[in-house]
């Protein structure tokens, strides 16, 4: 049997055709796409600002389309970090509750499938919806790039900012599962919504907030010694990882801005001697290898969350 005939393909088919339908998805995906291209716009705008600045990364012109900003608007990639996980939570906030209050789930459940292919299919299809926009993207500002720069990108450039993409899925399918956990804990979509805005929010404004409080409780005296300085320093650093977005955003500096060598403090003794030149994609991997191992596992154990959840749900007929 072919298999896309099968019914798990069936079911993801089914499930992409109604996140295409959906009104909220395709409203995010524009209201993304619109500011993606003004972030694209600024780039443009002063790239030659850029430039002139002088700095190791004046040979990877093409990266700077994704973090060249004036300042009046972010980047593209600060929008992708700040407006990616609202798209994943729409995608996945009434992705089973609607199903249940509908009475859909129960005669789909009554079929001869396995349980999880439910969950696992809709999974699939929101993440292909988030791959198709995030390339489409990426492909669409190298494709500007290329018309108004006139050079096209080199191998490494190109590798970069497709590794870039797929780090970016990888950060989107976080708040995907979320939104799929709370999906099948609420028995409302409201809640469910509310439930992962209210979280996304937290990270996104509130942790850093709380973090300067504390880092201003515990910050040392100025007579400290240049160790303990050091030492306060990763300690807020590392509090500040707990957040998904403080990963991401470390992340995305290193793979679009080659230059970059180290994610934590430095003595003068680790500088002395450093040749300011950029690193490779396997050397600037090797570097937030880190901050991916933990962005994926927190993935993991929301989608380990909402999977056993929804394995162990009770679901009655209407």
């Amino acid at each position: 049997m072919n298999n896309i005939s099968k019914p798990f393909w069936v079911i993801v088919r089914k499930e992409i055709s109604d996140y295409m339908k959906s009104w909220k998805a395709v409203i995010l995906i524009i209201l993304i796409a619109l500011t993606c291209m003004g972030s694209l716009y600024t780039a443009l705008s002063n790239i030659g600002e850029a430039v002139k600045q002088g700095s190791t990364d004046d040979n990877f012109l093409f990266l700077k389309l994704f973090t060249a900003s004036d300042g009046a608007l972010p980047s593209f990639a600060v929008f992708i970090g700040f407006l990616g996980p609202l798209l994943g939570i729409a995608l996945g906030f009434d992705a089973i509750n609607t199903e249940q209050n509908k009475g859909t789930l129960s005669r789909l459940l009554s079929q001869p499938i396995y349980r999880d292919y439910i969950l696992n299919a809709k999974w699939i299809a929101a993440l292909f919806v988030i791959g198709i926009m995030l390339f489409a993207l990426g492909f669409l500002v190298m494709g500007f790039g290329l018309i108004f720069i006139g050079i096209p990108p080199t191998a490494e450039e190109f590798s970069r900012i497709v590794v870039f993409l797929l780090l970016s899925m990888v950060y989107i399918a976080l708040w995907l599962n979320l939104a799929l956990f709370f999906s099948i804990k609420s028995k409302q979509p409201a809640t469910s919504a509310l439930s992962g805005i209210a979280v996304w929010l937290f990270f996104s404004l509130f942790y850093n907030i709380i973090m300067n409080v504390v880092g201003k409780a515990l910050s040392p005296s100025p007579m400290a010694m240049p160790d303990q300085v050091v030492r306060y320093q990763k300690f807020m650093l590392n509090l500040l990882r707990f957040s998904p977005g403080e990963l991401f955003q470390e992340i995305t500096m290193t793979m679009l801005m080659p230059s970059v060598r180290s994610l934590g403090p430095l003595t003068f003794e680790q500088m002395d001697g450093a040749i300011p030149s950029p690193l490779s994609l396997g050397q600037s991997l090797l570097v937030i290898w880190p901050q991916l191992t933990g962005l994926i596992s927190i993935a993991l154990l929301f989608f380990m969350f909402a999977y056993i959840s929804f394995m162990r749900k009770e679901v009655r007929s209407r």
